[in-house]
């Protein structure tokens, strides 16, 4: 039947389309190949003035750098099986964190601009046994490449490129 110009379906028509599609979805989703385990730390050594940017900051950057190299390395299907202990050496805000602007009132969140990027170091075991060292850093050169960015723009950066060079198989570059 027809209700101004438009096909009227019921509730349960459209469940009856939906429902093999959701399926459908789910099972691709679930055969998407994945690292075995993501494992990111902190160095011991960063620690010591990861303080000074702020723990819920350093927090949310291990858990970004995972999720990234979960969803980058799942999307490609490499290193299947594989497992990744990382460690977070080094990072650098592109703008003030919460607690750096409570730490130096002088700041300004949105004018304050720097040099941003992480670096990681770890390894990765490969679902056959075989261990790669890892080591990666990436910095923004200049100041007028930070331009427009969010506090975590470069380490973000950081990351994905990290994530791309483990699915292509580089494992050390600098």
């Amino acid at each position: 039947m027809f209700q101004g110009g438009l096909e009227f379906r019921s509730p349960t028509m459209r469940i009856a389309f939906l429902a093999p599609l959701a399926a459908a979805l789910a099972v691709s989703g679930a055969a998407a190949a994945q690292p075995s385990a993501v494992v990111v730390t902190v160095s011991p050594d960063f620690a010591k003035t990861a303080a000074g940017l702020g723990e819920r900051d350093v927090e949310q950057q291990v858990t970004d750098l995972t999720r990234t190299l979960e969803r980058v390395l799942g999307d490609r299907h490499a290193l299947d099986g594989a497992r990744l202990e990382l460690v977070i050496t080094d990072l650098k805000p592109n703008r003030p964190t919460m607690q750096q602007l409570s730490d130096r009132p002088g700041l300004d969140a949105m004018r304050s601009l720097s040099i941003g990027g992480a670096a990681i170091e770890g390894t990765v075991t490969t679902a056959s046994g075989d261990v790669q060292p890892v080591k990666f850093d990436y910095y923004t050169t200049t100041l007028a490449d930070a331009q427009g960015s969010t506090t975590w723009t470069d380490a973000q950066r950081a990351y994905d490129r990290l994530a791309r060079n483990l699915a292509e198989g580089r494992f050390v570059t600098r």
